[in-house]
């Protein structure tokens, strides 16, 4: 491929990393990197997850089977797959206890295959409080979080008064800080909300419960992400939420509370950048997004109604109803830019199946009248921006379960050749349905060239 991306010219990828590969979001999340970490977790004896809380939803299908991962790598379905978790994510331990058993129900076996950071910063049932009581003051002007307490746990962190997992495995002293952060945190209920206090007899009963379960899945996952690179293993690191909602370069406010860029990956496991591989970015053939904040392309007609039946877009995590529109070609260049992306894996083709014509924005205009061809930083000014759209031509025929471009209509080639065109970097990856198998890969480059020796 020798596309605008400068970073595609011959051999800049070649050698990198060992063949490791990191796997991102590139829009509002909910694009599918589930399906996609799921499907490559054969070829690499590790995979990692490293930012975010169980606010993320990773869903993944194989054959009659059926997963929703929040906390737990989706390499976890994989029973060759080593996963760890790392310091940057948010831990609620009783959330980690029930999405283990539900995997044990399903017949995944995890035995010593999981790895959790003791640097990582925990989640207590009185940051759940806190994030419910912070959203109902918002009233109308609501962020739209999962309610899981993510951002309150993040926040502690940053005053330098979170907990962190290593605790787990002490249970006295566990008890003792956990008592008394959350002692301060009923005061802020009752005096800022004029919320109900938590009974902190009956929170420490069910965290010391958890606690014991997680304690031994506790080590860090630096050594070992070492180690396998030094002997040549390939590691694929998974990122939760998507670009666009990163707390520094998403649509600030209406972000998530950690950073999704893939840099932040070395941060969270204590490993240099150059471990890190290429970057394959995840897209929908079309754009959803959860909760409030600005959405450029958002149909709320016909179209968005149409997206959501046809793409079953309800999330992984709350079951809200996404909000759907029209490819956004500024905001997913604006997301490779930003994350120094290198090949595209997009996703739910097939939802675009018998829709006559298919709109792409590749530009906005400002109320003034003005051009705009990047996402400003203020969110209000997002929020002022009318799309301009190119139109093209859709296909009546079905792409459900194609896994080779001979079986796609010339439309439907023609509509990736112009998104590559686009966002200057290649379509590796097409995903056709739910299912594993209903993938293909395509074209030529260092990436496309690594997923297909991993998926051999």
């Amino acid at each position: 491929y020798d596309g605008p991306n400068p970073r595609w010219r011959a051999g800049k990828l070649g050698d990198m990393a060992a063949g490791s590969l990191m796997v991102v979001g590139a829009q509002w999340g909910d694009e599918g990197k589930g399906k996609i970490v799921d499907l490559l977790a054969g070829g690499f004896p590790a995979v990692v997850r490293y930012n975010g809380g169980h606010n993320a939803g990773h869903t993944v299908k194989f054959e009659d089977k059926h997963f929703a991962l929040h906390l737990v790598p989706s390499g976890i379905i994989n029973p060759r797959a080593r996963c760890f978790m790392g310091a940057g994510m948010v831990i609620d331990p009783m959330a980690l206890v029930t999405e283990i058993d539900g995997l044990a129900a399903g017949g995944v076996t995890i035995g010593d295959r999981l790895t959790l950071s003791p640097r990582a910063t925990l989640i207590l049932p009185t940051h759940c409080a806190l994030d419910a009581a912070r959203e109902g003051a918002l009233g109308t002007k609501k962020i739209g979080t999962t309610g899981r307490g993510i951002g309150p746990a993040y926040q502690d962190q940053a005053q330098r008064r979170g907990l962190r997992t290593h605790l787990l495995a002490d249970p006295k002293r566990f008890e003792e800080r956990a008592r008394k952060l959350m002692a301060q945190h009923n005061v802020e209920l009752e005096r800022v909300f004029d919320a109900t206090p938590m009974d902190l007899d009956e929170a420490m009963e069910r965290l010391l419960a958890a606690a014991e379960r997680v304690a031994p899945m506790l080590g860090d996952p630096g050594p070992e992400i070492r180690a396998l690179h030094n002997a040549g293993q390939p590691i694929l690191f998974e990122g939760a939420q998507g670009v666009l909602l990163d707390i520094t370069w998403g649509t600030y406010p209406f972000v998530t509370s950690s950073s999704c860029l893939p840099a932040s990956a070395a941060a969270s496991c204590g490993v240099g950048v150059g471990l890190l591989g290429p970057v394959l970015g995840i897209m929908k053939a079309y754009v959803t997004r959860v909760g409030g904040g600005p959405f450029p392309t958002e149909d709320h007609g016909e179209v968005g109604e149409r997206l959501r039946k046809a793409g079953h877009e309800f999330g992984t995590t709350t079951g809200r109803p996404r909000r759907c529109g029209w490819f956004d070609a500024v905001a997913a260049r604006y997301a490779v830019d930003a994350a120094g992306i290198d090949a595209i894996a997009l996703m739910k083709l097939d939802v675009l199946d018998g829709m006559e014509e298919l709109k792409i924005a590749t530009s906005y205009t400002d109320p003034e009248g003005r051009t705009v061809t990047t996402l400003p930083a203020e969110a209000e000014d997002v929020e002022r921006l009318t799309p301009v759209y190119e139109t093209v031509p859709g296909w009546s025929a079905s792409t459900v379960g194609a896994t080779s471009e001979d079986a796609l209509p010339p439309q439907a080639l023609e509509y990736l050749d112009r998104l590559e065109t686009l966002l200057g970097v290649p379509i590796v990856v097409v995903s056709t349905g739910p299912r594993r198998e209903e993938t293909m890969t395509r074209g030529q480059g260092p990436v496309a060239d690594l997923l297909r020796s991993r998926l051999a």
